[in-house]
């Protein structure tokens, strides 16, 4: 017994030269595996436990800001996704510590700091866009 694998164009190549290439779309933001969401908040942008990366809608499309908020976040999934970061309503966990989360602070040894700041463990890599307009 026969079977039609399908009429879906792929890569075709002829001679080492690619006629086709398989694309995202590079009119929005576009990460596959995790949707990007633009929303009215009052941060950059948020990883989420449901997969989602929301954005703020007032980041212009393909800018540089939109750039490293993606970068930012995209790293926080993937630890989400491996067990190495992940938080609820009360707690950021991290590396296997719980770091107690009120009011957009952190109690990071002994001292509540800012949700984002780059001196907490888990937003080394975080870009602060000071004095930048969304």
């Amino acid at each position: 017994m026969g079977f039609k694998l399908g009429s879906s164009v792929g890569f075709k190549a002829h001679k080492g030269n690619v006629s086709t290439k398989l694309s995202f779309n590079n009119s929005d933001a576009s990460i596959p595996g995790n949707p990007v969401i633009r929303t009215k908040m009052d941060i950059y942008g948020l990883a989420s436990n449901d997969g989602n990366i929301y954005i703020n809608e007032k980041i212009i499309p393909g800018s540089a800001i939109e750039k490293e908020t993606l970068l930012e976040e995209m790293k926080h999934m993937t630890d989400m996704k491996t067990g190495k970061l992940g938080y609820d309503d009360d707690y950021i966990y991290f590396r296997g510590e719980s770091f107690e989360r009120l009011d957009g602070m952190i109690n990071y040894n002994g001292k509540m700091i800012p949700e984002g700041d780059p001196i907490l463990p888990w937003e080394s890599d975080a870009k602060i866009f000071e004095n930048e307009d969304i």
